[in-house]
């Protein structure tokens, strides 16, 4: 997998929607995305999209 962009983000309760949205609509065109907690900083979660 390729990584395209990585963005740091607020954490916010409902954003998993969003990256489980993306994954299931563009799975057909080679991208994937991810979300996880910054480990420096527990308040930012990141946002990374894959060209798989």
């Amino acid at each position: 997998m390729d990584v395209i962009s990585t963005v740091k983000i607020e954490k916010t309760p409902d954003v998993y929607k969003i990256v489980d949205a993306l994954n299931r609509t563009l799975k057909e065109d080679d991208l994937m995305f991810g979300l996880a907690l910054d480990q420096k900083d527990r308040s930012k979660m990141v946002f990374t999209i894959y060209r798989t």
